[in-house]
């Protein structure tokens, strides 16, 4: 296992273009959500420019299917993440979940128009709205996805108090 390095991912995904949208543990943190994660979540822009460019960015990251036979190959091209929409992968800098579709989301288009574009490390990123990680974490419904939304519900009621 490679160490974390989500800054690392991130530079590669901006340097090949990418449009995504940082959701789970990571756009908890940067919102403000003490919770440590050990992956970077992101949903992408399912159009096929963005598919190639994703591509692009994964063979440069290196990935391998997460929890997959060592074996089993990955083709990390368009036409693969096309026929699926979740992904999970280990990288040369750790874990990336790549979701086209979120539960609970209504995909890329919809958490690009309230996301924030926050600068993090020197790369631009857009990070989705605490009331969208709020709302697929409620639809994901898992125990930790349920503690986050109480997390993050006081997250919230902090930045609107300021």
């Amino acid at each position: 296992m490679n160490a974390f390095d989500p800054l690392q991912i991130l530079q590669v995904l901006d340097k090949h273009k990418v449009r995504f949208v940082v959701i789970g543990g990571i756009a908890g943190r940067l919102w403000g959500s003490t919770t440590v994660t050990n992956d970077l979540d992101i949903c992408y822009a399912r159009d096929r420019q963005n598919l190639e460019a994703l591509a692009t960015a994964l063979r440069e990251l290196k990935v391998k299917l997460r929890g997959a036979d060592r074996d089993l190959q990955f083709i990390a091209d368009a036409r693969t993440l096309k026929m699926g929409d979740c992904f999970t992968f280990t990288t040369i800098a750790g874990n990336l979940e790549c979701l086209g579709t979120p539960v609970g989301s209504g995909g890329y288009e919809a958490l690009a128009r309230t996301a924030t574009r926050m600068d993090v490390g020197g790369v631009t990123i857009l990070v989705a709205s605490i009331e969208d990680l709020i709302q697929m974490k409620r639809a994901a419904g898992r125990p930790k996805d349920l503690i986050e939304v109480e997390v993050l519900a006081a997250v919230r009621e902090e930045l609107e108090g300021r």
